[in-house]
């Protein structure tokens, strides 16, 4: 019934990819580009989300308004 594992020809552009995603790790090189990806998604993206959570901290108050009331409390 079932089992047949090996009944199905494998595609060798997947079986390719699947070898590469798998051993990724390995073919890893610094690069400019990857410098710069990393340093922007590691440190710039959290740095200016965490400046703008502290500079708009307190201005708007989204919790329990009513119709007509003004969002912003400063």
């Amino acid at each position: 019934m079932a089992g047949h594992n090996n009944s199905l020809a494998m595609d060798p552009a997947l079986v390719k990819y699947a070898n590469m995603y798998v051993n990724r790790h390995k073919y890893f090189r610094w690069t400019p580009r990857t410098a710069w990806l990393t340093f922007s998604y590691v440190a710039a993206f959290p740095a200016f989300v965490g400046y703008f959570a502290y500079t708009t901290d307190g201005k708007w108050e989204l919790r329990g308004k009513r119709r007509g009331d003004l969002i912003s409390e400063f």
